[in-house]
């Protein structure tokens, strides 16, 4: 008798909080802007609700999908064709806030480097699960992933766009770690980053800014530290039940991308220890059944994928969250789930459906293990 397919409820339902907060969050996040720009007050929850009915009904399509689907090359090939050029589409578009990031058509915005992360996780899960038994031949196993995600990195850099590139990073050494990856490529690789990343930030003036402003954001309050200064007010503010919704203060033109990448500030000053709690918590949730149905996963590939796609959402999540509270440089890179923007959401919610799906095919000696104990 075939086994029933059961999703992972908890998995599900965290996820399904964190866009319910969005919805709510953006439209309370947005009003100044919106007044700003004399747009009505509901323009930008009538766009999140919009694409977050579209998203949780992709999320519910594809948790449906046999997860064996992306391990096809054609599926990985041509994902990743259609990135690339819409990666190379986006330095045809007007430049946003001094970056080139967003393809825009008929008031809505696409930004490839989301779609991006999505690829790179399928072509290193497929490719490392043919070749993890020589997994540290550098010709054989590794050139081509890093061949691949370089590639992608450095049409993200040029944007410039450095958080996503990190989050493209992050889900290669994820998935080439729990492949089995010796940890002298791991400590040597990591080096290699990391000096790439110091050589971006020397390269361009304002990122030296935000480093300085890291640390020690009152060296310079209305300039580069600015930012940073508001968040700690909101989220201090806050204190431990918060303003209530609505009630927020520093989203009113004192914070900047107050509903965008600095939304975990007005939630902490509206909803308070609390309400921050309850959005960590939900991380903690993704990240722990994440790393549950890899393990239980009946296949390499199923391991392999739904450790990328776990690095992928709660790593950014984690790092967005530490940028707002001052833990890490300002990145640019949006909460998972919570933070305005389709793109953004439309991916994070495919990705979900993946390892939703990887979560239902659990190997049945891993199942029965489970509900014996």
């Amino acid at each position: 008798m075939a086994r029933t397919l059961r999703s992972d409820k908890l998995l599900f339902w965290a996820t399904i909080l964190l866009v319910a907060a969005s919805v709510v969050m953006v439209y309370s996040a947005s009003v100044a802007d919106a007044l700003d720009q004399a747009r009505p007050t509901i323009g930008f929850f009538a766009k999140q609700m919009a694409w977050a009915t579209i998203g949780i009904g992709l999320l519910l399509t594809v948790m449906r999908v046999d997860y064996h689907t992306y391990q096809r090359p054609q599926v990985i090939w041509g994902l990743l064709g259609v990135t690339v050029f819409l990666l190379l589409a986006v330095f045809l578009f007007p430049a946003r806030n001094g970056a080139t990031r967003w393809i825009g058509a008929g008031g809505f915005t696409l930004q490839p480097s989301e779609l991006a992360k999505l690829a790179v996780a399928f072509f290193t899960a497929a490719f490392v699960e043919r070749r993890m038994h020589r997994i540290d031949d550098v010709g054989y196993a590794l050139m081509p992933v890093l061949i691949v995600a370089s590639g992608l990195i450095g049409l993200i850099v040029l944007q410039p766009d450095l958080g996503t590139s990190a989050m493209i990073g992050a889900i290669v050494g994820a998935i080439l770690f729990a492949a089995g990856l010796s940890y002298r490529y791991v400590v040597g690789g990591g080096l290699l980053a990391l000096s790439g990343v110091f050589f971006l930030v020397f390269l361009y003036s304002w990122r030296m800014k935000r480093i300085m402003a890291f640390i020690d954001p009152w060296s310079d309050p209305f300039g580069s530290g600015y930012q940073i200064i508001q968040s700690f007010i909101a989220i201090g503010s806050g204190g431990v039940f918060g303003r209530g919704l609505m009630n927020g203060v520093q989203k009113l033109n004192y914070l900047p991308e107050a509903h965008t990448d600095f939304i975990f500030s007005v939630i902490g000053e509206e909803f308070g220890l609390i309400g921050t709690t309850i959005v960590l918590a939900c991380f903690v949730v993704i990240a722990w059944r994440g790393l549950r149905a890899a393990l239980r996963a009946p296949d390499r590939f199923g391991a392999l994928l739904a450790i990328g796609l776990t690095a992928m959402l709660a790593v950014q999540g984690l790092i967005n969250m530490s940028v707002t509270t001052g833990l890490l440089p300002n990145k640019g890179i949006p909460l998972p789930f919570v933070s305005s923007g389709g793109s953004s959401l439309l991916v994070n919610l495919i990705a979900m459906g993946i390892l939703l799906n990887i979560s239902q095919r659990a190997s049945p000696l891993a199942a029965g293990l489970e509900e014996r104990a």
